[in-house]
C-alpha cells in the first residue's frame, strides 16, 4: 500500500466528525431553496469531452455522516444518467476501508473509474491518474478560482499539474455556547492565546468548561494537536520534508497545553472522536473544536432540549495565536480518475456535472456546510447568509495549513497521524508523565522513522 497499513488508513485529516454518535442518520433532510443555492459565475465555455460509445462508470466514495451527503449525491448522479444516458454506479464505503480499496485499484489497474479519496491520496497514485488540467481550468475560471487547500491537494507536489478534483473539505472551527461565553464575560472567542486560556479558566469557574480531545481520536485529537503547534509557530516538517518538531516553538506549545488543561473538563485524555459531540449535546462542555455535525444534529433533532442547544450554539474560526492565518485545516475529499478507465471522457463529464452549481449547490447547502467548498464562488451562496452561524465553514478550505505543513505531501504524515505521534506527545506532557523536552525528542524520533521509511 506504499506506506499505508489498515490502521494508517484511518488518518484522513483534521476533522473526522463523530456524527454517528449523535444519530445523524435519523435526521430529516434540510431542503435547499433556489435562492440559497445561486452562485455567481463567469461566462466560460465548458470543455468538449467526446463521450465514448457505450460508456458506463463506477464511482467509489466515502460513506455519509449526514443523510443529505448521500441523498443529494445519488440524486445528482441519477440526473446525470437521465441527461446523458451514461449509467453510473456509486458505491459508498466506510472511511476505514476506502484507502485499502484505493490501493488495490491502483495496484491492480482494475476497479472503479473514479475514486473520491482523501487529501493527499492523489500524490501517492500520481502515475496512475488521468490529468485534470482541462477540467480544473474550466471550473476555476467559472467559479472564481480554487482555494489554497484545494490547490495543495489537487496538484502534483511542486507543480501546477492537477491530479484530481477536490470536491470539498471537512473542517473544525470553534463551536461554543453563546450564553455561557457571555456569562464568562465574552462576546466572542479571543484570538490571543493568553486571553483564550483566561476564557477557558472563567468557563470552568462558572461550571461550563471547554473540552478538546487528547485521546486516540483520529480527527479531533490530531486537529487539536496541530492547532497547538501552528498557533505557536511550530510544525512537523520543514519545506524539504525534514522533521522539524524539536524546536523552541514546540516546547512553548507543550507548556501552553499543560497550563490550559486544568481549565478543561476532566477525561479528555481518553476522548475519542464522538466524545466532544456527546459532551456538547449533553451540556457538559461549553466549547470545543468540531465540524458542523454538532449543530446539524441539534438543529434538526425533534428533541426540544437539543433544539435549544442549537439556538445557543455559534461557530467561529479557531483562535490564531501567533499564526497570521487561521490555524485550521480540513479533510479533503478528492476525486481521482484512474488511467485504467475505458471511459475517461465520460468520467470527466460526470465530474464536471457534479461540480456545476445546479448540482453542487443543493448538495453543499443541504449538508449545512458539512463539506466546505473548494471553489471560491460557492462561498457566496445565499445559504451561508441565511444561517450566519455556518459562515466559518464557508472558508474552510481557504487555508495554507495541511497535515504535512510545511513539507511535501506524502504518506508519512498520515502514518504520524494514525499512530498519534503528536497527540501522545501532548498527552504525555499534559498528564505529567513526561517533560516537554523529553516528549518532543521522543516524538521527533518516532516521526523520523516514518519520514525516512
Amino acid at each position: 500500500m506504499q506506506g499505508f497499513t489498515r490502521r494508517q488508513s484511518l488518518a484522513v485529516g483534521a476533522a473526522t466528525l463523530g456524527v454517528a454518535a449523535l444519530g445523524a442518520t435519523a435526521v430529516p433532510l434540510v431542503g435547499a431553496r433556489a435562492e440559497d443555492t445561486d452562485v455567481p459565475t463567469a461566462d466560460v465555455k465548458p470543455p468538449d469531452f467526446k463521450i465514448e460509445k457505450g460508456a458506463a462508470l463506477r464511482v467509489l466514495r466515502p460513506a455519509k455522516f449526514v443523510d443529505p451527503d448521500e441523498t443529494f449525491f445519488r440524486a445528482n448522479t441519477k440526473r446525470f444518467t437521465d441527461t446523458t444516458g451514461i449509467d453510473v454506479r456509486v458505491d459508498f464505503v466506510s472511511w476505514e476501508d476506502l484507502r485499502p480499496q484505493t490501493a488495490v485499484t491502483a495496484n491492480t489497474g482494475a476497479g472503479p473509474d473514479i475514486i473520491v479519496g482523501f487529501s493527499g491520496d492523489p500524490q501517492i497514485y500520481a502515475s496512475k491518474l488521468v490529468s485534470m488540467d482541462d477540467l480544473t481550468a474550466y471550473l476555476g475560471a467559472k467559479y472564481g478560482g480554487w482555494f489554497q487547500l484545494a490547490q495543495l491537494y489537487g496538484t502534483k507536489w511542486g507543480t501546477e499539474n492537477w491530479l484530481s478534483i477536490p470536491m470539498g473539505g471537512s473542517t473544525g472551527p470553534t463551536v461554543y455556547r453563546v450564553s455561557w461565553l457571555k456569562q464568562a464575560g465574552y462576546d466572542k472567542v479571543p484570538d490571543d492565546l493568553n486571553e483564550f486560556m483566561t476564557l477557558c479558566q472563567k468557563l470552568k469557574e462558572i461550571g461550563h468548561p471547554a473540552g478538546f480531545a487528547l485521546g486516540h481520536a483520529v480527527g479531533d485529537a490530531n486537529g487539536y494537536a496541530n492547532w497547538l503547534l501552528w498557533t505557536h509557530g511550530a510544525y512537523l516538517v520543514d519545506e524539504k520534508g525534514k522533521v522539524a518538531l524539536d524546536s523552541k516553538e514546540t516546547i512553548a506549545a507543550l507548556n501552553y497545553a499543560k497550563a490550559l488543561n486544568p481549565s478543561l473538563i476532566s477525561g479528555t485524555l481518553s476522548w475519542n472522536d464522538a466524545s466532544n459531540n456527546k459532551a456538547f449535546a449533553a451540556g457538559d462542555i461549553s466549547m470545543t473544536f468540531n465540524g458542523v455535525s454538532i449543530y446539524y444534529v441539534c438543529k434538526n433533532s425533534p428533541d426540544p432540549k437539543l433544539q435549544e442547544i442549537a439556538a445557543d450554539t455559534n461557530h467561529q474560526l479557531a483562535p490564531r495565536g501567533l499564526s497570521k492565518q487561521v490555524p485550521e485545516s480540513a479533510l479533503v475529499v478528492n476525486a481521482m480518475l484512474f488511467k485504467h478507465s475505458k471511459y475517461p471522457n465520460a468520467a470527466k463529464e460526470y465530474l464536471r456535472f457534479m461540480m456545476e452549481k445546479e448540482q453542487y449547490g443543493p448538495w453543499l447547502a443541504s449538508c449545512l456546510g458539512y463539506w466546505s467548498n473548494p471553489l471560491k464562488a460557492y462561498s457566496k451562496m445565499g445559504f451561508w447568509d441565511a444561517d450566519p452561524k455556518l459562515k466559518p465553514y464557508a472558508s474552510g478550505m481557504d487555508t495554507p495549513y495541511y497535515a504535512e505543513y510545511k513539507g511535501p505531501i506524502s504518506a508519512a504524515s498520515s502514518a504520524v497521524s494514525a499512530n498519534y505521534t503528536l497527540v501522545d506527545m501532548f498527552a504525555s506532557v499534559v498528564s505529567g508523565n513526561a517533560t516537554p523536552e523529553a516528549a518532543v525528542k521522543l516524538a521527533a524520533r518516532q516521526a523520523e522513522r516514518y519520514f525516512k521509511g
